[in-house]
């Protein structure tokens, strides 16, 4: 599987809610370093604060901390108990093997 302009989208919004003031604190849940300049702008041009939470097995991108005011590890034991049963009820949808 395989997602199309997430990244893209999720700094559109960041810059656009942080220039219309819709926020105090924005959470950004990715290691992806393309969203560093959304972060830069909304810390620093909005003056806001920005949270950085990314995945336990890699160490946080570097672009991305620069631009955070705080950044904390999602534990694989969190992820694995805010995932839904497998199957989920009443469907036939199943997790991939993979999760």
């Amino acid at each position: 599987m395989e997602e199309k302009g997430s990244d893209v989208n999720l700094a559109v919004r960041l810059v656009s809610d942080a220039y219309r003031d819709v926020f105090d604190c924005a959470i950004v849940v990715s290691n992806d370093s393309d969203l560093a300049d959304a972060m830069r702008v909304a810390k620093e041009e909005c003056e806001k604060t920005i949270g950085l939470f990314t995945p336990w097995r890699r160490h946080a991108s570097k672009q991305l901390m620069r631009y955070s005011s705080f950044q904390r590890t999602i534990r694989k034991s969190s992820l694995t108990k805010s995932q839904l049963p497998n199957p989920i009820p009443g469907t036939r949808i199943f997790k991939p093997d993979s999760w």
